[in-house]
């Protein structure tokens, strides 16, 4: 007799036990993939928004200056600096519309905008265009300044570098009163020394370069993943859970078979592995169905925040493998110690039990 395929048939002879003890597994399979997976693609999209502008350091107003805008006397300063070239300035202003404070800045590049539908102009995020009812051809008010809603951009609001309304950076320093929100600009020699520099020398302002800006995001990132990967952990510990007591169930019913097949010969390590072998297999199908629900969940989550280009990004193969591979691996450690109570039956005493 064949101890695996024995494995098999009790899977199949209980089959809603075994059922519901990968349904456990399934959950928290899909819910680590889909969690995670959703976790990795916004932070993509946010590192690619840090990435996307040519620059080795951002100059922005210093907290302490109880101010968010740079005033134009602070930017001529900063303009006649010869450590510095290559420089663009960003305007980011709130404004309050019915009843909604909307973030509204100015863009030197539309090509770094993406826009869904219209063209460049007076581009409104979509999430923003929905919560206040308006699209293409509609007119807003800005700083008492009627604009013109040009196009949809399809970008979502992942962090406050993104507007919810896109407007040119000339028209934005002009509502601004000619102030600015951040200075990017290339440097000439090693940017943190240039950034030490530049805080000596301009006063009221602070200075990071890229790298600072790229690791604070990365730091940011990481701690996401971490966070939602231990609240997906703990779906996948309840349904492995569950593996122990359906495996534990499993010998208690089936003492006097397994007496049987200890008194004709199987061995204790023979016993072991088919207990092994069934709570793997469990494991291994839950992960496998949970898996594809998780990829089907990602790519539904995908299309609801717009973010199908960071589909890749989302089901890493190195992610899928770790589920599957992990929850396999937990599930025969889950079957352990059945697997022990079962190798150590006593044959007399199994072969009475009722």
């Amino acid at each position: 007799m064949n101890l695996y395929k024995l494995a098999f048939n009790n899977i199949r002879r209980k089959k809603l036990r075994s059922a519901l003890t990968m349904l456990g597994i399934i959950i928290g399979a899909a819910t680590i993939l889909i969690l995670m997976g959703t976790t990795a693609g916004l932070a993509s999209a946010v590192k690619d928004q840090t990435g996307e502008y040519m620059y080795d350091v951002i100059i922005a107003p210093a907290p302490s200056s109880g101010s968010y805008l740079m005033d134009s006397q602070t930017v001529s300063k900063v303009e006649k600096l010869s450590n510095l070239y290559g420089l663009q300035e960003v305007t980011v202003f709130s404004e309050d519309m019915n009843g909604k404070s909307v973030t509204i800045g100015g863009t030197n590049d539309w090509k770094k905008v993406k826009i869904k539908s219209g063209t460049s102009g007076t581009v409104i995020n979509h999430a923003v265009a929905d919560k206040l009812g308006l699209s293409i051809g509609n007119k807003i008010k800005v700083k008492n300044q009627e604009l013109t809603i040009t196009g949809i951009s399809n970008e979502e609001q992942v962090d406050e570098d993104v507007m919810g309304i896109y407007i040119n950076q000339s028209l934005a320093k002009q509502m601004a009163d000619n102030k600015v929100r951040a200075i990017y600009a290339r440097t000439n020699g090693d940017p943190k020394s240039v950034a030490n520099d530049v805080e000596k020398q301009v006063k009221g302002i602070t200075v990071e370069t890229k790298s600072e800006k790229v690791a604070k995001v990365q730091e940011w990132s990481n701690k996401a993943l971490l966070f939602m990967g231990m609240i997906a952990g703990i779906a996948l510990v309840v349904g492995i859970i569950s593996v122990v007591n359906t495996m534990m169930m499993s010998v208690m019913e089936r003492t006097k078979e397994l007496g049987v097949l200890k008194a004709i010969g199987f061995t204790n390590w023979d016993l072991k592995g088919s207990i092994l072998f069934e709570s793997g297999l469990l494991g291994f199908s839950g992960a496998v169905i949970g898996t594809i629900l998780g990829i089907a969940g990602i790519i539904m989550a995908a299309k609801m925040l717009n973010f199908t280009e960071y589909i890749p990004e989302m089901m890493p193969l190195w992610l899928i493998g770790s589920v599957i591979v992990g929850s396999t691996l937990l599930s025969i450690l889950a079957g352990l110690y059945p697997a022990m109570r079962a190798s150590k039956l006593n044959v007399v005493e199994a072969l009475r039990h009722e």
